[in-house]
């Protein structure tokens, strides 16, 4: 513990920054170490890697995870903004260069190879997409001559129709569903809602006429009929596994699912350690969504409220799609646990994103009595 009176950079940060999120994220890590040595074994055995190579391979993508989380929430919120700013217009020319120099897999191009090492833009847009539109509507609200609200909608348009190219119509809802609830924050008049509203609906009617495997997915998950495995297998998993699980390495899910260490770890978090787990899993993605909207909705600077709230949002959403098609209560969507399925990009994005609503939630100036810095001007703290 540092005295009260210690004002260094480290000291400062670790008075201000919200211990609980901390807590919250760094477990959902260690239980993303932990699932991934019970998951991915069989994975890497079945395509002829060594036992541990995925496991091995989320450590190392921890690691550097949690050391940016750490970096970036030592952020002020103007650091922030220019940060996702510079990380929005990089992720948009990605974005466009995967359409043409992308790596297709399964009919989709969301990656993009530089030296061997494979980079999916749309995972770094989205905290950058958030923290921009936040900032484009507080100012809005702040100076309502500015147009921040039009220039947040055409910034909407511009991503979706970026991610509909690619396609990938679940990062498309992710966006669009985060962007609503900012808009919604910001004071979105009644008919916005209604034309938002039957807009989402046609944009739904659209992707079902126009993509077969979005049509085929969603007629599955209605009819129950045709390919069903892997969303049944998962299903089937967390119920084999009861209340404590069946041990950890005991598990069959893990053998016939090849995605078993990404999109499906719920399912084996469920039948290798039970329900019980599985509900830990759950609160700490309630606690991390309700803590942020409550922090969120006592803050009185406009940017932060809609950052905060529109970083959770996603991040809850995210886990909320995932989840559900474990349980088969969604239609199949390949999505990642935040900080728990395997992935480099997915960690180190999350990371960055939490790493922000670390940076936004910590204690303000205003609150130096509290943090028992007597004497110390709010001008003072806040340049530190």
């Amino acid at each position: 513990m540092s005295s009260r009176l210690d004002r260094s950079p480290v000291a400062v940060w670790w008075r201000t920054v919200d211990r609980w999120f901390l807590a919250a994220f760094l477990s959902l890590m260690g239980l993303g170490i932990v699932l991934s040595f019970a998951a991915s074994p069989a994975v890497a055995e079945r395509i002829g890697l060594d036992s541990f190579h995925f496991a091995t391979r989320q450590i190392f993508f921890t690691i550097p995870a949690l050391a940016v989380m750490i970096a970036v929430s030592f952020l002020q919120a103007r650091e922030v903004r220019r940060m996702a700013l510079i990380m929005l217009c990089i992720s948009l020319v990605l974005m466009v260069a995967v359409l043409y120099v992308g790596v297709e897999v399964k009919g989709a191009r969301r990656w993009v190879s530089f030296a061997g090492v494979s980079v999916q833009p749309s995972e770094f847009l989205k905290p950058a997409f958030v923290i921009v539109c936040a900032w484009l509507f507080a100012e809005h609200a702040r100076q309502p001559d500015i147009p921040g609200n039009l220039f947040a909608m055409i910034l909407l348009v511009l991503v979706v129709a970026l991610l509909v190219a690619q396609p990938d119509l679940g990062q498309t809802m992710l966006a669009a569903g985060t962007w609503g609830v900012m808009f919604f924050m910001a004071g979105m008049p009644w008919l916005w809602i209604i034309v938002l509203g039957v807009l989402g609906a046609g944009g739904l009617a659209a992707a079902y006429t126009i993509f077969p495997h979005v049509a085929g997915r969603i007629d599955r998950f209605l009819t129950g009929e045709g390919d069903t495995f892997q969303v049944d297998m998962g299903r089937d998993a967390v119920i084999n596994g009861g209340w404590f699980g069946v041990g950890p390495g005991e598990g069959t899910v893990k053998r016939v699912i090849p995605d078993s260490h990404a999109d499906f770890v719920f399912a084996v978090a469920g039948e290798e350690f039970g329900i019980v787990l599985c509900i830990v899993i759950m609160s700490l993605f309630a606690f991390i969504v309700l803590r942020g909207l409550s922090i969120a909705l006592k803050e009185h600077d406009d940017f932060t409220r809609y950052a905060v709230a529109g970083l959770v949002v996603v991040f809850g959403l995210q886990s909320v799609i995932n989840m559900g098609v474990n349980l088969q209560l969604m239609p199949a969507k390949g999505m990642t646990l935040p900080f728990i399925s395997y992935g480099g990009s997915s960690q180190i994005a999350i990371a960055i994103s939490m790493g922000m609503v670390l940076a936004l939630s910590r204690k303000k100036p205003e609150r130096r009595k509290q943090l028992g810095l007597p004497g110390v001007s709010e001008h003072a703290l806040a340049a530190e």
